[in-house]
């Protein structure tokens, strides 16, 4: 499974700002990778974990502004079609990237 974060969040004032990036790199921490600006994915194994992420995200939100998830499968994550642009081969984004303990 995936799961993918959307979010506009106001960045005009300081305080705004710090917000933002700090929500930014909770994100990247979490093991999201950056799809385009302000859409970040992560591969989730079932529906538990991407609830667990869930419950985290609503914790770290700043207060303002959108942040949208949603949880779709790997079959349907790989029909994204590329109208413009390309897919960054560089990135290790399948299984291969993930680590079980």
């Amino acid at each position: 499974m995936r799961t993918l974060v959307f979010f506009d969040l106001p960045n005009i004032y300081s305080k705004d700002k710090r917000n933002y990036l700090k929500f930014r790199k909770f994100l990247i921490n979490e093991g999201f990778i950056m799809m385009q600006e302000s859409v970040y994915s992560k591969i989730v194994l079932n529906s538990q974990q991407s609830e667990l992420i869930l419950q985290k995200l609503r914790k770290k939100s700043p207060g303002k502004g959108l942040i949208q998830v949603l949880t779709i499968t790997e079959k349907q994550y790989s029909q994204i079609e590329y109208i413009i642009g390309e897919k960054n081969t560089k990135i290790i984004d399948n299984e291969d990237r993930l680590v079980v303990l």
